[in-house]
């Protein structure tokens, strides 16, 4: 007997079959022993360790694929991080808005939001260029989520796929934003949603940090975390003693924290490692204002536009269309419905 949790992901397989396509030619792929193949141009897209592959190499994203390979589980909600409140107040979307619906995560590292998409009642299709990927396949291999290795720039989807598209703290470090969010909205359905959380360019705190960066990016990301590892909890417990000194102390603990920036929030030595090393080891790194991203938006006919509670997150509607669906998106509906009869 099937379980609901086999129906579901029968159905996930069934979707993701219906919207790939080759990224040389664009046409739909057939299954092969391997994982997907193009019937016009032969192109292969081959399944390994568990995630299929749109790429053949990680990039400017490698440190992310070590990064997260070391920290598998640190960041997952099952470590009480809060990060339920976090992708709310990054994004503004609601349980409800994601229930039963397939979403696309771009950006997925090691399933951080993917979890708490999927424990919402998603379908999520997550997509990473780094091998961040195998650590999301590994940790969500008992939830409603495929992984594949892709580039934002060019994705293996048809267009119209997804009912919402959300990438929180990613796109900031493509070699160019706003091509990577305008590449987005095309696979959107009609009346879908994406919501982005970017770095702001408000804050003035991180003008050391870039300072540093001008280095850090080519080091290691394995020596990088050796030495966060002796770094991060020095200024921790700098940044404890002087704030425990009357008067002068609080604000001598922030000139260090201005002029040496690393993580100093929560009770979790290692996530302020992690997010330490999340910052200064990405070749690229963007910050952007609300101006820049409401013209991204506006640029790509989006409507409804709200910020997030954290800056810098936005979000927008993709205008409907119920009464003229697309193929692709009228082929998605009748497999959604033959699922949910078989229920």
């Amino acid at each position: 007997m099937r379980t609901s949790g086999d129906r579901a992901q029968s159905q996930l397989s069934i979707e993701l079959r219906e919207i790939l396509r080759c990224t040389e030619c664009r046409v739909s792929l057939a299954e092969d022993a391997e994982g997907y193949v193009c019937a016009t141009c032969g192109k292969k897209f081959p399944q390994v360790r568990g995630v299929f592959r749109f790429v053949e190499a990680q990039h400017y994203a490698a440190s992310f694929g070590w990064q997260w390979q070391r920290y598998s589980k640190t960041q997952l909600d099952t470590r009480g991080t809060k990060v339920d409140a976090g992708f709310r107040m990054r994004t503004g979307i609601r349980p409800e808005e994601l229930r039963g619906k397939l979403i696309l995560d771009v950006g997925c590292g090691m399933g951080r939001f993917a979890e708490v998409a999927t424990r919402w009642g998603a379908r999520v299709v997550g997509i990473d260029l780094s091998l961040a990927c195998e650590v999301a396949a590994h940790n969500l291999g008992d939830r409603e989520f495929v992984a594949l290795q892709a580039d934002v720039l060019n994705l293996p989807f048809a267009p119209e796929s997804f009912d919402l598209i959300y990438s929180i703290g990613v796109l900031h470090h493509t070699p160019n934003c706003e091509q990577a969010f305008k590449s987005l909205p095309q696979y959107l359905k009609p009346g879908g949603t994406v919501a982005v959380w970017l770095y702001s360019g408000y804050n003035k705190w991180y003008r050391f940090s870039d300072l540093y960066r001008k280095v850090t990016p080519r080091i290691s990301p394995r020596t990088l975390n050796a030495f966060f590892r002796v770094s991060v909890p020095f200024f921790y417990y700098v940044d404890r003693g002087l704030r425990a000194v009357p008067v002068i102390g609080p604000p001598m603990a922030g000139l260090v924290h201005h002029v040496f920036p690393v993580n100093l929030g929560g009770t979790d030595a290692e996530f302020r490692i992690l997010d330490t090393l999340d910052w200064y080891s990405p070749q690229y790194q963007s910050k952007h204002t609300y101006e820049q991203v409401f013209r991204w938006f506006e640029s790509c006919g989006l409507e409804s536009l709200t910020v997030g509670e954290l800056t810098l997150g936005m979000r927008g509607q993709k205008p409907g269309d119920a009464d003229n669906p697309s193929p692709i998106r009228q082929r998605l509906d009748n497999v959604a419905a033959h699922e949910v009869s078989k229920a």
